[in-house]
């Protein structure tokens, strides 16, 4: 990412394998979109034919992009390889399921002597599982092994924040905090917030986390569910969040066309003191500036009420093809590559967060301060119900044209509510 789990089709793809001689029965074929990991997955199967004797066959398709435009149309051809991942929503991981391209590794996450899925963060595990009772259709099961883990918070710069006075051990915790941070820096002529909201998922994501601290997760739910009108005065308080951000000149300018990549740029240059952002950021400013003093807190608390939820859990993650004729040889792969000596590896060389939870101590500190709140992600992955896509955009857009002055909080929370109205009365009538 910058966020590995949103991704949209594109015509262009490149590839390059790791070629060998071993007979196909020794060899495991592994499809990926991870670029920024080729090398160092290199360096792992080498190390993994070393132990066993079997070869890792390790095929960069980038970017996401075509990844995904790659893998589907090689589930309309079954000829998926034997290890892949599934990029997008739940329910593109339940399509590629119900379509038989995915195996249920419960059994053997149960199997081991000492239990594979007691090693991962089960926030990770969450993400690739199905439960009774789900609106997906899908057997209950685990279907996927996370490699690492991400959560998405807000990042500070300390070097911004002590110039205009603010001891920068304490970053602001409330939202009250935060707007007098916000001041101090105007003042001083040095922006506030960044973060790259032209990708409108970013916007659903702090307006999740407001949602949750001021009016909890049941009531959420519940507004998913239709039993909570988007009019209920705590999504106005919600909403008015994004109203008063643009109203204290919090945001940086151009907000709202900029893409991540460009927001990522513009914190790490020293442009602005806060970004929102996501755990792979650590990889991105080491690279952008690797001198940047900087730390990692949970987005400033609007309400004691509720708990601060963030998004997380499962950063990548990758699937046994269920036709494939070495699923026991896969399983015990991606079993390998989750034990701690390579979680520790992959983490240190790029500065990810591993999903074996028992890695975490010789990880950077910057990102051992986004290991710390992994405790308090959720993700609509894991909820168990999803809103319909059209309100979702809505919502989306909606707080973009908050930002901007075109709506009111009101006003769109009136949108919203009559939108959802039309497609429940549609989802009644069929």
């Amino acid at each position: 990412m910058s966020c590995s789990f949103i991704v949209f089709l594109s015509v262009f793809l490149t590839g390059c394998a790791f070629e060998g001689s071993a007979p196909s029965a020794e060899r495991i074929n592994v499809w990926h979109w991870m670029s920024d990991r080729e090398e160092t997955f290199l360096e792992l199967a080498k190390r993994y034919e070393d132990e066993t004797g079997i070869k890792v066959n390790f095929e960069l398709y980038a970017p996401s992009e075509a990844y995904a435009q790659k893998i589907r149309a090689a589930a309309q051809t079954a000829t998926l390889p034997d290890i892949f991942g599934v990029l997008g929503e739940k329910r593109d991981l339940a399509s590629f399921i119900k379509a038989g391209h995915v195996y249920n590794l419960t059994d053997e996450m149960n199997q081991d002597e000492k239990i594979w899925k007691r090693r991962l963060f089960s926030k990770a595990l969450a993400v690739n599982e199905f439960r009774i009772g789900s609106d997906f259709g899908v057997e209950p099961g685990i279907y996927g092994v996370p490699i690492d883990v991400m959560n998405i918070q807000m990042i500070y710069n300390k070097d911004l924040l002590a110039k205009v006075g603010w001891d920068p051990s304490n970053p602001p915790q409330t939202w009250d905090e935060f707007l007098e941070a916000n001041r101090l820096l105007r003042e001083n002529g040095i922006q506030g917030l960044v973060s790259g909201w032209a990708d409108i998922w970013i916007i659903d994501c702090l307006a999740s986390n407001y949602a949750f601290n001021i009016m909890g997760e049941r009531k959420v739910l519940d507004t998913i569910r239709g039993k909570v009108p988007y009019t209920d005065p705590d999504w106005i308080k919600v909403f008015d969040l994004f109203r008063q951000m643009r109203d204290e000149k919090l945001l940086a300018s151009g907000v709202v066309t900029m893409v991540n990549k460009t927001a990522e740029q513009l914190f790490a240059n020293n442009r602005a003191a806060f970004a929102f952002n996501g755990s792979w950021c650590v990889n991105v400013y080491k690279g952008m500036n690797p001198d940047m003093d900087y730390g990692v807190m949970l987005p400033p608390r609007a309400s004691g009420k509720y708990p601060m939820m963030i998004w997380g859990g499962a950063g990548s993650s990758f699937m046994v093809n269920a036709n494939s004729e070495r699923i026991e040889k896969a399983a015990a792969f991606l079993k390998w590559l989750t034990d701690k000596e390579q979680q520790v590896f992959l983490a240190k060389e790029t500065n990810n967060l591993p999903a074996n939870k028992h890695s975490l101590e010789d990880i950077p500190e910057v990102l051992s301060q986004f290991a710390d709140d992994m405790d308090n992600t959720t993700h609509p992955n894991i909820w168990g119900v999803e809103e319909f896509p059209v309100v979702k955009e809505t919502f989306k857009k909606g707080i973009q044209s908050i930002i901007i002055g075109e709506k009111t909080p009101q006003q769109l929370a009136i949108e919203i509510q009559a939108i959802k109205e039309r497609e429940l009365m549609k989802l009644y009538e069929n």
